[in-house]
């Protein structure tokens, strides 16, 4: 049995650290470069498992060093492999990342091996999501794949988080089968053409969500924190002060949080509301280190630095 279920990303992060992002068209002398073990289902399955639970981890990798190490550095966290493919004519997936001198970030990324994971492999992995208590997927890996997760999770009374990013139309179908969507400001105005500048137009664009399906949405809203809303419960969580350095996985350690802490309380809007207090402080640890998984935190941290453990 597992607490929590990733269906998605593993990719190699290549990270160059530069004083500014460059403007189109310049060209800028880099401070550092990194290669760094990434990818957004990678990473949550990370957080996650660092927070003290039992993770199993589905997607795909290519037949090369890349994928090797990704799925190596997985073991070191204690996450459940065996379920990972091997792509033999694909590579594995790959992130440009650039962080300036104050933490933030662009990202582009080659998909890669990661859109080989397909429905008909969920159908071999359908025991693996029964036994979970909740599967969290992306837009890393292909929308089809999820929507037939989700679909097995729901008819056995999982929880499913969708992280809509990088960001997209959800289909109304898989709006349905998801119990939370967790975008951020940006994220969320792509999806519901709605920038959600203030509580009124949070509140307008979670609705827009909700009403077609979704029982709650989480905005994340950066050094402000997050907003949780309901069809009739609406709440903002404020984020904890700190100094970032890297804000490259700072999504990925809050739904690790999230995760980590629905599945062993179980969902409710109360839950859900600790359950962001508990990520909140999760994602201020990992804004002040370099990276995406080497800044992750694990559980005693978070208790040493907030006196809270789940």
């Amino acid at each position: 049995m597992f607490d929590i279920c990733v269906l998605g990303s593993l990719n190699m992060d290549l990270v160059i650290n530069v004083e500014k992002i460059p403007a189109i068209g310049e060209t800028i002398l880099a401070q550092d470069f990194k290669k760094v073990p990434g990818g957004k289902g990678a990473n949550q399955a990370v957080a996650a498992a660092r927070l003290k639970r039992r993770v199993v981890m589905l997607g795909c990798v290519g037949n090369d060093d890349n994928g090797n190490i990704l799925v190596e550095n997985l073991k070191k966290d204690e996450i459940e492999t065996k379920y990972i493919k091997t792509a033999q004519n694909t590579p594995t997936g790959i992130a440009l990342i650039t962080v300036d001198s104050i933490g933030n970030n662009t990202i582009s990324v080659y998909a890669g091996a990661n859109m080989n994971i397909k429905e008909e492999d969920i159908d071999s992995l359908k025991d693996v999501i029964i036994n979970s208590n909740i599967i969290i997927a992306q837009f890393e890996t292909p929308v089809d794949t999820t929507i037939k997760a989700f679909k097995i999770a729901k008819e056995h009374g999982k929880i499913t988080i969708l992280n809509p990013a990088p960001a997209r139309k959800i289909p109304d179908e898989l709006i349905k089968l998801s119990d939370i969507i967790v975008p951020n400001e940006t994220e969320t105005e792509i999806i519901t053409g709605i920038n959600p500048a203030d509580d009124e137009k949070i509140k307008t664009a979670a609705k827009s969500i909700i009403d077609k399906g979704a029982e709650f949405v989480i905005i994340t809203l950066g050094s402000r924190g997050a907003a949780i809303v309901s069809k009739d419960n609406y709440a903002e969580i404020a984020a904890y002060k700190v100094d970032a350095v890297d804000t490259t996985a700072a999504g990925d350690s809050f739904i690790g949080g999230v995760a980590s802490f629905l599945s062993k309380k179980g969902l409710s809007f109360d839950t859900l509301c600790s359950a962001v207090k508990f990520a909140n402080k999760v994602s201020a640890i990992a804004v002040t280190r370099q990276g995406a998984q080497s800044s992750l935190p694990y559980l005693k941290e978070v208790y040493e630095k907030y006196g809270e453990e789940i």
